[in-house]
């Protein structure tokens, strides 16, 4: 059976979202291109390639009262010419400690499919709350 790149990346996110709730950095790591890049929401710091977000999320989840952040794609819009996708939705962080809203958003992600696999490429932040 062929998964179409929507509920492909649809997976893959919930794995993402599920890796970062279990703080497990050796899920992580496959869902994300060598190369990829975040740009965050509120300081827009920038964080390019696979080691430095892994590095990232590494203190992340060291942090006394981390927060979990969920992704929820709303769009998935995959290329009918090229392995490519954008992924439009709403993201949270919430306390790990208290369940407490901590910061949201919106977000954009591309994902290219490598080999048989999607990964993400690029993922860019903004804060609204």
């Amino acid at each position: 059976m062929t998964t179409t790149p929507e509920l492909a990346i649809r997976l893959k996110r919930a794995a993402f979202n599920h890796a970062l709730k279990d703080a497990d950095l050796n899920a992580i790591a496959p869902i994300l291109a060598s190369n990829c890049v975040l740009v965050a929401g509120t300081d827009s710091a920038l964080l390019s390639g696979r080691k430095a977000q892994l590095a990232a999320w590494k203190r992340e989840f060291a942090a006394a009262d981390r927060t979990i952040y969920t992704r929820t794609p709303d769009t998935i819009v995959a290329s009918p010419i090229e392995p490519i996708a954008f992924e439009h939705g709403t993201w949270a962080g919430i306390s790990a400690s208290g369940g407490t809203a901590v910061a949201s958003g919106v977000y954009t992600a591309k994902w290219r499919q490598i080999g048989l696999d999607w990964a993400i490429e690029a993922e860019l932040y903004l804060t609204l709350a």
